[in-house]
């Protein structure tokens, strides 16, 4: 399980230290009318009113306007055009405590985590859902800073950019920026994230950013070379060796000259045999083929991948990567999860066009729109994913497998999968499994309440207090 982050580990806690100034956002996650504006955010900075068209004059509040927001640039889309959505429908209110205040004010109904209700007082990870209109995320985040490595984006908001990574959030664009970092300097570079968080894709970002995109780019994962031939996969052998009429192979070190050798899973490698690549690692890149009687120089860089911990591999390998770059989890961007949504099923519909005419939209201008349940948005909103991007594919896949609909919907075996809602049990959870749900969401409040049934946060609070499981320490929903 992922410990707790600290509030000074989360993304916007880091920005706090450096004196950024902080402010709500509601990120669209979900729109029937307008699914183009998904991953579009809206400042709450006053007290506002979210609302169907245009400016209002009578009513004294700003009115909330949803922005591209990218990094150094904030781009304003047209006025919200939800035909669902009254002209006045949210009010929303900064509170003096750090928290905020949304109030229905208009005919659509109103729910808070899946609560039907007509004010509350949320924090950064809510979901607001206006019945068959708009999913809402709650962010609490500063302005995203100027890049300073990445190029400038040249693919459109919410769309995967020329190496396949999806997303606008700022753990997002800061892994965008490390990527590049990396990429442009000579260094060996070791990729960390949860299994499943897309660390192969960071490798190829590296590749594609370097000055030697343009030369072979190899993968091979290190949990498969059988342990006594080790070196015969990494470095290969000359011709005869170890029998008279062996080939000639070049081994992935060979393979991967001039270019990038990507080893995934590499903490999974004994000890003993992670030693075997120290002298590749150095700067004179030296190995020797089996049978060789020279050594030979690689050119090459090698991109490790690993989901465990730095200290978990043997100290002087790790001491040879001088670049490492942190993949985020879901949890750490979980308001990029509706546009990964998105680009997941839209590949679905190349990969299987049997799909288009059933769950899909066409548009002229673009890949198909999928036409998605909002429950479904909301339901992966809560979730919590303990294998990332793979387990959200499953998810989706499944979802388009089981929907007697004409849409992905939140079937049974989805709800099933997500182990959501949970039944109810008499009495209250214990204080062990108040504790195990925490610490299984990190520290999300909200999504730790949905592991354990209960109808919203707040009962969870309940049961907090009455454990005395501290407030501060343990709720981490971004205040």
């Amino acid at each position: 399980m992922s410990p707790t982050l600290t509030d000074d580990e989360l993304p916007w806690g880091r920005e706090r230290q450096a004196g950024r100034r902080e402010e709500w956002q509601l990120v669209i996650a979900w729109s029937l009318d307008e699914p183009w504006r998904v991953g579009q955010s809206a400042a709450v900075r006053e007290a506002s009113v979210l609302g169907r068209g245009g400016p209002q004059t009578d009513d004294g509040l700003g009115r909330l306007v949803f922005h591209a927001r990218r990094p150094g640039a904030s781009v304003p889309g047209p006025h919200l055009a939800a035909t669902r959505v009254s002209r006045k429908q949210l009010r929303l209110v900064p509170t003096k405590d750090g928290r905020l205040e949304v109030t229905s004010i208009g005919q659509c109904s109103f729910s808070v985590d899946g609560v039907e209700t007509e004010q509350a007082v949320v924090d950064a990870g809510a979901v607001l859902t206006l019945k068959n209109a708009l999913v809402l995320y709650v962010l609490r985040d500063a302005p995203l800073e100027p890049l300073t490595s990445y190029p400038a984006p040249q693919f459109a908001f919410g769309a995967a950019d020329a190496a396949g990574v999806v997303g606008e959030s700022r753990a997002a664009w800061r892994l965008r920026d490390e990527l590049a970092m990396a990429a442009l300097g000579p260094h060996h570079v070791l990729v960390l994230g949860e299994s499943g968080s897309g660390k192969e894709l960071a490798a190829r970002t590296v590749h594609m950013l370097s000055p030697r995109a343009a030369r072979t780019f190899v993968a091979r994962n290190a949990a498969t070379f059988p342990e006594g031939l080790v070196d015969a996969e990494l470095f290969g052998n000359a011709k005869n060796y170890p029998h008279a009429g062996s080939p000639e192979r070049s081994g992935v070190v060979g393979e991967a000259e001039g270019g990038t050798l990507f080893l995934d899973e590499i903490g999974e490698l004994p000890l003993s045999l992670q030693g075997h690549l120290l002298r590749l690692l150095d700067r004179e890149g030296e190995y020797q083929r089996l049978g060789d009687a020279k050594a030979r120089r690689a050119d090459l860089r090698l991109v490790a991948a690993t989901n465990r911990a730095v200290d978990a591999l043997k100290h002087d390998l790790a001491a040879r990567f001088s670049a490492r770059v942190s993949v985020p989890s879901l949890s750490e961007r979980r308001a990029d999860l509706p546009l990964l949504v998105r680009h997941i099923l839209q590949r679905f519909a190349a990969e299987t066009p049997s799909l288009v005419a059933r769950l899909f939209d066409a548009r002229d201008d673009g890949p198909p729109e999928p036409r998605i349940a909002p429950a479904l948005i909301e339901a992966l909103l809560a979730h919590a994913f303990t294998h990332q991007l793979r387990e959200l594919e499953r998810l989706l896949w499944l979802a388009s497998t089981t929907t007697q609909q004409p849409f992905f919907d939140l079937t049974p075996e989805v709800l099933a999968e997500l182990r959501l809602p949970r039944p109810e049990t008499d009495g209250d959870p214990t204080e062990a499994a108040v504790r195990a749900a925490i610490e299984g969401a990190s520290g999300n409040v909200t999504q730790a309440a949905r592991t354990l049934g209960l109808k919203n946060r707040y009962l969870l609070y309940r049961l907090m207090k009455k454990y005395g499981i501290a407030e501060s320490a343990d709720r981490a929903d971004g205040t």
